[in-house]
C-alpha cells in the first residue's frame, strides 16, 4: 500500500493537484525527452576527453598547469561550441562573470549597448545606472545604451537598427532571462533573430550573452549561432546544485583570454587561478546538470499550472515554451506575495524556521523579499522565490533540485496561502 502525500490537504486543493497531474503529463514526457539529449551531449563529451580521477585533484597558489582546470574549461567550450572558456570558482557570481566579461571587452570612450531593454538591477550597478557605487563602467568613461522593448515585449527592431549606427558601440548585449522585468524570457528562436540581424547590421561588434538560468533549459544554446561570449553561474543550472560557488564564460579565443587578464592580471591570464578543492564538484555538477535542469522545469511547469488554476497570472503559462527555470506569479497586493514566499521558506530543508522579511539588499533599487532555503547559499537552481516589494507585485520562483521537492512545496504554500486563514 502507497501512503498519499495529499492526504491532509484540502479536498479543493487535492484535486486541482489531480487535475493538473493530468493536465501536465505530455509536458514532462517531453523535458525527459531534452534531458536526454542534453544528457547525451555531456556524456560524450566525457568520454571524448577521457575524464579520470587524476582531472579531480586540485591546484593550490598559482594554480599552474592545473590539468583538471583546463580539461572542464575545453569540456565547456565543446558543449557550448565555442573555441574557449573560463570556469572559475574565483567568480564570486555570474554577475561577476558578465562584469568580467564587459569589462575585459569596453574602454573608455566605448559604448556598451543592450539590444534587449534595460538590464536587471544588479547589472544596472556595474554599469552606474544605480547605486553609484565605485569602479562602475559610467565612472570609467564607458558609454550606455539600450533600445527599449515595445509594448508587446518584442525587439524594437526598426529602432535598433537606427542606435546601432553609433560607431562607439562595441558590445551588443542580450539578456536571455526576464531579470525582474515584467517581459517573457527570450526563447532560443527570438534569440537566433537577434544574433542574425545584429550581424547583418553590426558585423564588427562583439555580441555579449548573459545566459543565468538558461542553460540545458533547450536543447541549443546562443553560442551555437555565433553569440561571441556568454556567461552564466556555476551554482545556477551548469552547476546542479553541487557546485558550491563560481560562475563561467565561454566564446572566442581572444575574448576568453582577454577575460582571463581581467579576472587575474595581464601575463598570467587564464593561465593562473588554482582550484583548490572544487573540481570534483565542478565536474560531477556539469554532468548533473542537464538531469536537474529538466527536474527544476517540470517543478516550474507544475507551478505553472497549479496556481493557474488558483486564478493567478503567471508567466510563462505551463505550456508555453520554456527557456529558463524562472517561473513567475503576479499578486497584486504585497501581503500575499510576501506569505507564499514565506511558505517556499517554509517547505525548505534549510532554515525552514525563519520568515522572510522584504530589506534592502546591496545591488538592488526597492526592497526584495527572498526565499531560499538552500545548501548553497543563493543557489537558484535549488527551489528558491524573491521578488522586489512594489508593483505589480510579481514573485520569481526558480529551482528546484527534484521535483518532488517542488511539488510539494508549491502545494503546500497555496495551501498556506489561499486555503488558511
Amino acid at each position: 500500500m502507497v501512503l498519499s502525500w495529499k492526504e491532509n490537504l484540502p479536498k479543493e486543493l487535492s484535486a486541482k493537484v489531480d487535475k493538473v497531474d493530468q493536465l501536465i503529463a505530455s509536458r514532462l514526457k517531453e523535458i525527459d525527452e531534452q534531458v536526454l539529449y542534453n544528457q547525451q551531449r555531456v556524456l560524450d563529451l566525457f568520454r571524448k576527453h577521457n575524464v579520470g580521477e587524476e582531472d579531480l585533484v586540485p591546484s593550490t597558489g598559482y594554480g599552474y598547469d592545473d590539468i583538471g582546470r583546463d580539461k572542464i574549461e575545453q569540456i565547456y567550450a565543446d558543449y557550448f561550441k565555442t573555441d574557449d572558456a573560463l570556469v572559475r570558482n574565483q567568480f564570486s557570481s555570474g554577475t561577476h562573470a558578465i562584469a568580467t566579461a564587459l569589462f575585459s571587452m569596453l574602454r573608455p570612450g566605448d559604448t556598451l549597448y543592450y539590444l534587449t531593454g534595460t538590464p536587471y538591477d544588479t547589472i544596472q550597478e556595474v554599469i552606474g545606472l544605480a547605486g553609484n557605487k565605485p569602479g562602475n563602467m559610467k565612472e570609467w568613461g564607458i558609454n550606455f545604451k539600450t533600445t527599449e522593448l515595445l509594448p508587446n515585449n518584442e525587439v524594437d527592431y526598426e529602432k535598433a537598427r537606427k542606435d546601432l549606427q553609433d560607431k562607439s558601440i562595441r558590445v551588443v548585449a542580450i539578456q536571455r532571462s526576464l531579470g525582474y522585468a515584467v517581459r517573457p524570457s527570450f526563447t532560443m528562436a527570438k534569440i537566433k533573430k537577434m544574433l542574425k540581424f545584429i550581424k547583418e547590421v553590426r558585423p564588427d561588434v562583439n555580441i555579449f550573452i548573459d545566459n543565468c538560468y538558461g542553460e540545458f533549459s533547450e536543447c541549443e544554446e546562443p553560442t551555437f549561432y555565433g553569440a561571441d561570449m556568454m556567461a552564466g553561474s556555476l551554482f545556477k543550472n551548469a552547476g546542479a546544485g553541487i557546485v558550491k560557488g563560481g560562475a563561467f564564460l565561454v566564446g572566442r579565443k581572444d575574448l576568453i583570454e582577454q577575460a582571463g587578464s581581467r579576472l587575474n592580471v595581464p601575463g598570467a591570464g587564464k593561465g593562473e587561478g588554482p582550484t583548490w578543492g572544487f573540481l570534483r564538484d565542478i565536474y560531477q555538477g556539469f554532468f548533473m546538470a542537464p538531469h536537474t535542469t529538466g527536474e527544476a522545469l517540470k517543478g516550474m511547469v507544475y507551478t505553472a499550472a497549479l496556481l493557474e488554476e488558483m486564478g493567478m497570472k503567471v508567466m510563462p503559462k505551463w505550456n508555453d515554451p520554456r527557456t529558463d527555470i524562472v517561473q513567475t506569479v503576479t499578486f497584486g497586493d504585497p501581503d500575499p506575495m510576501v506569505k507564499f514566499c514565506a511558505a517556499i521558506q517554509h517547505y525548505s530543508p534549510m532554515n525552514s524556521f525563519v520568515d522572510p522579511i522584504p530589506y534592502h539588499q546591496d545591488g538592488y533599487e526597492d526592497q526584495v523579499v527572498m526565499a531560499s532555503g538552500s545548501f548553497v547559499e543563493g543557489s537558484t537552481i535549488e527551489l528558491s522565490s524573491d521578488g522586489p516589494i512594489r508593483p505589480p507585485y510579481r514573485l520569481y520562483i526558480q529551482g528546484g533540485l527534484s521535483y518532488a521537492h517542488d511539488k510539494i512545496a508549491i502545494t503546500r504554500a497555496v495551501e498556506d496561502t489561499f486555503y488558511k486563514k
